[in-house]
């Protein structure tokens, strides 16, 4: 190779190795200059990966949360009482929901909230709930196996059980709500001829925002986090945020920019996806974006490779991704004023 493509080559090598040296703490960051006003200096707390793969793990060692469990059971109280270490403001939003196969269900919408006498406000989100079955599974003998959902599911709450903890002991400029939804995964098989229905799925966030836990409840808007813990993960731009609130999803994805994280967050759009957001969007009308790793060369579907598989377990989970998707949620709400 000629001297210019080996220097580049040399010059990779080196960038790639400085990157994987990287410690997992970071320390609390400023953002660059020009995006505050003059004289103001943003400081963030620094986002702990470690602690959120812990808080992954705690979900996952209860086993599969699959409704009307005692795992799940148990997982709820825990979620209830983690929360409550960081605010006294935790509430439980139980309801019963019809599920696809006439099955009543009963779900725990579990919403935490930090200075919630700041008129400004931000809500974060994900599911806690695992799918009751691996449809997905390559192995047709497993798909009558709960889900384990490492991913998709607990990886979300993690990222927020870190923020929350985070939030317990800086105050951005801003109240921050954090919900963690029920009954999202409990949808119809892939082979059942209803599987398409919306309505199906995300049942916790539907009887939400038909029922939002404050009266008259506006947010500047909400941020989903699905699916948010593999190594690797590409987050591209989901196409209901995008038909939604595209000016959302370029700020958030702005700042992930800025941070570094272009490869985690491409300018690449993505599928439509039946998530709790849009069920935010269309029913409560308040502007929801869906931050949700997308893979258009998964062997399943679009999505991550061990979806809805009996392999979602936690040695599909990576620090990294977890205190990228953390840093860029951490930045963006101590960004709002």
């Amino acid at each position: 190779m000629s001297n210019f493509v080996k220097s580049i080559f040399l010059l990779s090598l080196f960038l790639a190795g400085l990157w994987s040296c990287q410690p997992k703490t970071r320390q609390p960051e400023t953002l660059e200059p020009g995006t505050l006003e003059p004289g103001t200096t943003l400081v963030v707390p620094a986002f702990i990966p470690d602690s959120a793969y812990a808080f992954v793990k705690a979900q996952c060692d209860f086993g599969p949360r699959v409704p009307g469990t005692p795992s799940h059971a148990a997982c709820a109280e825990y979620l209830e009482n983690t929360l409550k270490r960081y605010t006294p403001h935790v509430q439980v939003q139980s309801f019963r929901s019809r599920a696809f196969d006439g099955i009543v269900l009963n779900g725990k919408n579990i919403i935490a909230s930090f200075q919630p006498d700041k008129r400004a406000r931000l809500m974060l989100c994900a599911h806690w709930d695992s799918r009751p079955f691996a449809d997905h599974d390559p192995d047709p003998a497993k798909r009558n196996q709960p889900v384990m959902g490492a991913n998709d599911g607990a990886s979300g709450v993690g990222v927020l059980l870190e923020v929350a903890r985070l939030l317990s002991t800086h105050e951005p400029g801003i109240s921050v709500d954090i919900i963690f939804f029920d009954l999202e995964d409990y949808g119809p098989p892939h082979d059942d001829q209803t599987e398409g229905k919306n309505e199906h799925w995300g049942l916790g966030s539907q009887h939400w925002s038909r029922n939002p836990h404050e009266y008259n409840y506006r947010p500047r808007y909400v941020i989903l986090l699905d699916m948010v813990g593999a190594t690797d993960a590409r987050f591209l731009l989901e196409g209901f945020s995008m038909h939604f609130a595209p000016d959302k999803v370029k700020k958030v994805w702005d700042i992930a920019h800025r941070m570094g994280y272009q490869e985690y967050f491409p300018n690449q759009r993505g599928g439509f996806i039946n998530d709790d957001h849009y069920f935010i969007n269309e029913i409560a009308r308040i502007p929801a974006i869906n931050i949700i790793h997308l893979d258009a060369n998964s062997s399943n579907g679009s999505f991550f490779e061990y979806w809805h598989t009996t392999e979602d377990t936690m040695d599909k989970i990576d620090s990294r991704t977890l205190g990228v998707v953390g840093d860029v949620v951490i930045q963006t709400i101590f960004m709002e004023k």
